[in-house]
């Protein structure tokens, strides 16, 4: 499955707040793209925090109870004021929403209006509008067969990927606790930043590997570190970019593979991977512009 998905779109809005002052109404005047979901539900941040020196994490609380999304999908985020509509993917599990109603999303510092309204201006109770979007997910059923995955991430491309891990993690234990469901197989996680400050929820991720050792492996690549790497991270970093050879070393036909980063990063591994005879629909990737 390839799948590429412009950032955002440019929308008239018009915001009512409703008695309770909770939450907003809003009327989105644009063409929804055929691969996005109709529910357009108004949101609440009731979370904000610095995941890294770029990059804001926000917390949502969804109001429609209709909206639901499957792991690795991305968010249309309206603001109200704002004519330009982002796009950003969710980095929290499915199970995460239908337990509280929460969304995650993990937001890089850029000139971008809605992403500068994230830095800037956003605040605790800050009203916003979200509508679900893409063909990049991991969403398996029951009677499906098991399947390997290798997730390959740059930078603030973790996010879906994570959205997938913490999914799989959740079938994982739904299978342990039920003796049923969907068998997920090995994964294996490579994710590529500049420094080990930029890796985005490297300790969520060391959580999992060390919860499901057997299951979850990680290989976190920093390609200019210029300080000492924490000793805790130091048995999971490889410094230098992720190569070709550790990505065809997974390559089996039980595995998926799931890319998510910079267009040439993507493009990359995409290509090797076809030329090393894996079917294009057990490739996907998801390519920002």
């Amino acid at each position: 499955m390839c799948c590429c998905h412009s950032s955002w779109v440019v929308a008239k809005l018009c915001w009512h707040h409703l008695h309770s002052g909770c939450f907003a109404e809003i009327d989105v005047r644009c063409f929804a793209p055929p691969y996005s979901h109709k529910v357009v539900s108004a949101a609440k941040v009731c979370g904000a925090a610095a995941e890294s020196p770029s990059v804001k994490r926000l917390h949502l609380l969804v109001a429609d109870k209709d909206f639901s999304f499957k792991a690795g999908q991305w968010v249309d985020f309206f603001i109200p004021g704002v004519s330009v509509v982002g796009g950003f993917s969710i980095c929290s599990s499915p199970r995460l929403l239908k337990q509280e109603r929460m969304i995650e999303l993990a937001v890089k510092y850029a000139n971008h209006p809605p992403a500068l309204w994230i830095h800037n201006q956003c605040t605790l109770d800050s009203e916003v509008a979200v509508r679900v979007g893409g063909e990049f997910f991991f969403d398996p059923q029951p009677a499906d067969a098991s399947r390997n995955l290798v997730l390959i991430a740059g930078g603030v491309g973790i996010n879906p990927l994570l959205s997938i891990l913490r999914h799989a993690a959740d079938l994982h234990r739904d299978r342990a606790n039920k003796g049923s469901g969907y068998e997920v197989g090995t994964i294996k996680l490579f994710y590529s930043a500049k420094n080990t400050s930029e890796l985005l929820f490297k300790q969520n991720i060391l959580d999992l590997v060390n919860e499901f050792p057997e299951k979850i492996a990680c290989s976190l690549h920093v390609t200019k570190q210029t300080t000492q790497i924490s000793a805790e991270l130091q048995p999971y970093i490889t410094e230098g970019r992720i190569t070709e050879k550790e990505i065809r070393d997974h390559i089996s036909k039980e595995t998926l593979f799931y890319i998510c980063g910079p267009p040439p990063m993507t493009d990359f591994f995409s290509k090797q991977l076809e030329n090393s005879h894996v079917p294009k629909e057990h490739i996907c990737f998801e390519k920002w512009w």
